[in-house]
């Protein structure tokens, strides 16, 4: 639940005109234009770290089984291509879901080696609900302002208490947006992917998809796999598990980036002064949890927000020091200053997080059936509480509007796939959001893929964050479409990147890509 990076382009761009480049080489032709596909405008929009983005929007059908039905507008952002080899538009998107890709455009073309970034027109989008695509969802604005109940409910009345929340933001989606939640899926999702190939005028798509869009990729490519070109994840859904039992699965293994956080502070303790003994510093951050439930700091950081502002280090571990100054000051000093700060810049949900949760729950209460008793949610939290205690109850609060969502659910997609053109699959061992054994499922399922594992890795979106082995291996397929193969479940290996240094003002040369790119990265996985 961190702060959601700043959208970039407006609801101003207009539809109209046509775009101008083409294509210099036979490698990734454009299809001839349909009829329904739409003429796009670009329009400069960069930004002082992207300056040059461009940005449009594109109608699409709100139903697709429908289009000239009611139609959305999407937006669009664009890094185009400057080579004389162009290999096509490259889609990129950050997850969630509910994440904001238009910044993503500008971070993956400014990333990747020039030479491979300028043969690509890298496109960013917010899909369906997000950002600036128009309706922009915001189910209940303040769903998340502090201090919220407890979220572990020790007792009936916060039980009941975190139980109407998750009810009140159910029924808030559904009355506010009744029209729109039966078609705010990935499958919706997936086939506006293909409404935004046809109005670049690609016969094919390249994709680059983190987290949550990993299995928006899959989706999109058992609908089309003969419009996909180049198919890259990074940090991979478990399809076999969405979204109730993957969720469930995210709670054991945050448990553990949170015991290796830990680990890390005790390692540190020169600076941290918490102690060497992880399971005493493990203690600490209990105890501190205990205090802010009786007596939240500055009457902004509970529980529940102590929670929400660690949950980030779980993701990426450039967070650690940051968190653990914050951590050691209030043990140490009952200084809550740092506390406050980090809960601002890492726990707070401002109003683009509130729209990216209110796509998240749209969607992914969508997609899937979810148990409607309450007695079974209660019933699997308190067992996983029990052996992970540190986010299972803040999770499944998280997820809790779908037990009580408004609109019926779809059913989950089979993602096995003869039909594509080799993938390529990037995921770290350790890593938290997407557990490992979901990248695994995911190599066997598209035939011809290849799995690229950064042993020991912890973090969740792991290309383009600093680690020169894994980069490589993108830079290779983007440019010309070989993969490693080394068979069984593993093509190759990286080593991971280095743990940061413990005070946060000494940090890896890496860590800026790194933060750059957690900072686009979206909602919960």
């Amino acid at each position: 639940m961190r702060k959601r990076a700043a959208v970039l382009c407006g609801a101003a761009v207009m539809v109209a005109g046509m775009l101008t480049t083409a294509p210099a080489d036979a490698s990734a032709p454009r299809t001839a234009r349909t009829a329904s596909a739409a003429k796009l405008t670009w329009k400069k929009c960069g930004t002082a770290d992207f300056p040059k983005l461009q940005c449009t929007s594109l109608k699409v059908p709100l139903d697709h089984a429908h289009p000239g039905g009611r139609k959305i507008t999407l937006a669009l952002s664009r890094v185009p291509h400057t080579a004389k080899t162009y290999q096509g538009p490259l889609l990129v998107n950050p997850g969630g879901p509910g994440g904001s890709g238009l910044a993503l455009a500008g971070f993956v073309a400014s990333s990747l080696p020039k030479a491979v970034a300028a043969q690509y027109d890298v496109i960013g989008f917010d899909p369906r609900g997000v950002g600036s695509s128009k309706p922009a969802l915001d189910c209940k604005p303040g769903h998340f302002k502090p201090v919220r109940p407890d979220s572990v409910p020790s007792t009936p009345a916060l039980e009941k208490a975190n139980v109407a929340r998750a009810t009140s933001f159910a029924k808030a989606c559904g009355t506010k947006y009744a029209s729109l939640l039966p078609y705010l899926d990935t499958i919706s999702a997936a086939r506006d992917l293909d409404s935004i190939r046809q109005s670049l005028d690609a016969k094919k798509i390249n994709y680059l998809g983190y987290s949550y869009g990993t299995y928006l990729g899959a989706v999109y490519a058992k609908l089309y796999p003969d419009r996909v070109r180049r198919l890259v994840l990074d940090s991979i859904v478990d399809p076999t598990g969405v979204w109730y039992d993957d969720n469930i699965a995210q709670d054991y293994a945050f448990n553990d980036r949170h015991l290796a956080f830990l680990a890390w502070v005790a390692k540190h303790n020169k600076t941290y002064k918490l102690g060497t003994d992880p399971a005493k510093v493990g203690a600490k951050w209990y105890a501190m949890r205990a205090a802010l439930a009786k007596k939240p700091a500055q009457k902004k950081v509970g529980a529940s927000e102590l929670e929400d502002t660690f949950i980030p280090g779980g993701y990426y571990n450039g967070y650690w020091p940051h968190l653990a100054e914050a951590f050691a000051a209030y043990a140490n000093d009952k200084n809550s200053d740092p506390l406050v700060k980090a809960y601002a810049n890492f726990g707070a949900v401002d109003a683009s997080g509130d729209n990216g949760y209110s796509v998240y729950t749209s969607v992914q209460c969508r997609d899937v059936s979810w148990p409607r008793d309450w007695n079974q949610w209660r019933k699997d939290n308190w067992a996983v509480y029990e052996k992970a205690p540190f986010m299972a109850w803040n999770n499944a609060w998280y997820n809790a509007p779908c037990a009580f969502w408004p609109t019926s659910s779809a059913r989950p997609v089979d993602l096995s796939n003869h039909a594509l053109p080799p993938a390529l699959l990037f995921q770290a061992t350790n890593d938290a959001a997407t557990p490992y054994e979901g990248a695994v499922t995911v190599h066997h399922l598209l035939r011809g893929s290849s799995l690229v594992v950064e042993q020991g890795g912890g973090n969740h979106g792991i290309t383009l964050s600093g680690n020169a082995c894994l980069d490589k291996h993108l830079a290779t397929y983007l440019t010309n479409g070989k993969v490693p193969h080394g068979g069984g479940d593993i093509d190759a290996v990286c080593k991971k990147v280095p743990d940061p240094a413990p005070s946060s003002t000494k940090a890896l040369p890496s860590a800026a890509r790194g933060s750059a790119l957690h900072g686009l990265l979206g909602f919960r996985g």
